[in-house]
């Protein structure tokens, strides 16, 4: 297993950007993307007052990182729950606010990493790619159910794929003789439906159509549109909350709700704005933050990463 795996993404800058909400004593930050626990474990170590809730929907990460942070475990609670579910888990720790919130919306690096899971386009593995294999449909079962019009829906609004008309075309005419099941002859059908130019450009030709498919699999941008909101909900005032999204469609996302939290909401023309229109966040990132090239050339994963953070400065309005 490679060492890659163990670097999170722009730790530094993270840990800096929450620390003015975590240097008090008895502060809380939840880390809704445990993962392999890196961030967490650096925000436990850098923290030494602070208390860590950490959730993942996968149970194997979940495994992993408590060995990871054994050292710890006086002061961090792990939980299998996806990050949308952020209010119920709080409710349960009896924690009505918390000071802290970090995101890591990447693919785990051990999900990648992991060849039977499917998630990666460069070795064959089943067409899974559920975060969480003990519940939902998999990969292979999307492409071999969904109807056409579906399909192209999901590569090209995930995706952000051009050629999804194509692409699909060419999954329907497949799996009417022999339904899909491992990745490498989905990535061969790919290469194969392709014109010549599409092939130049942009890394795998499959990497765009297994981005929608794992999206589509985990409801992974359903699920964000409730959490971000729910987590900045979670917020105490002063509370601080970092962001790391890896596609456009995530980062859209995280602007919007981070936007409309730190814009008055009074009616045009008032000459005085009442407290209850007032911003309820301040943002703490001008636009969406970027590796450094130092970073990328270290750790390629970091490099479609975009950084957001902001600040709860007041209560919502009664």
């Amino acid at each position: 297993m490679s060492n890659t795996r163990h670097v999170p993404v722009m730790l530094q800058r993270c840990l800096d950007l929450l620390a003015p909400a975590l240097e008090r004593p008895g502060a809380v930050v939840v880390d809704c993307t445990l993962g392999l626990g890196g961030h967490s474990e650096a925000l436990l170590t850098r923290f030494p007052e602070a208390r860590l809730v950490a959730l993942d929907r996968d149970k194997e990460a979940l495994r992993l990182s408590a060995e990871r942070l054994a050292p710890f475990e006086e002061r961090a609670t792990l939980v299998h729950a996806v990050y949308d579910e952020l209010p119920e888990v709080l409710d349960r720790l009896a924690l009505p606010r918390v000071q802290g919130i970090l995101f890591d919306l990447g693919v785990s690096s051990m999900q990648l990493d992991e060849a039977d899971r499917g998630f990666a386009y460069a070795q064959d593995a089943p067409l899974d790619m559920r975060m969480d294999q003990t519940t939902g449909i998999s990969a292979a079962e999307v492409l071999n159910t969904y109807p056409p019009g579906e399909l192209v829906r999901i590569l090209r609004t995930y995706g952000e794929e051009k050629q999804a008309k194509r692409i699909v075309s060419a999954v329907v005419r497949e799996r009417d003789q022999e339904p899909f099941s491992n990745s490498a002859r989905l990535v061969q059908l790919i290469r194969d439906a392709l014109p010549q130019a599409a092939k130049r450009t942009g890394g795998n030709p499959a990497k765009r159509t297994f981005q929608a498919l794992r999206i589509e699999v985990n409801g992974e941008l359903r699920v964000l549109e409730r959490a971000i909101p729910a987590a900045v909900g979670a917020l105490d005032v002063g509370g601080r909350i970092a962001v790391l999204s890896y596609h456009s469609l995530e980062d859209r996302l995280v602007k919007q709700v981070f936007a409309a939290g730190a814009s008055n909401t009074a009616p045009p023309g008032l000459p005085v704005v009442p407290e209850e229109f007032q911003p309820r966040l301040k943002l703490l990132t001008r636009g969406a933050e970027l590796p450094t090239e130092e970073e990328v050339a270290e750790n390629r994963r970091a490099a479609p990463a975009r950084l957001r953070g902001a600040q709860r400065i007041r209560e919502d309005a009664r």
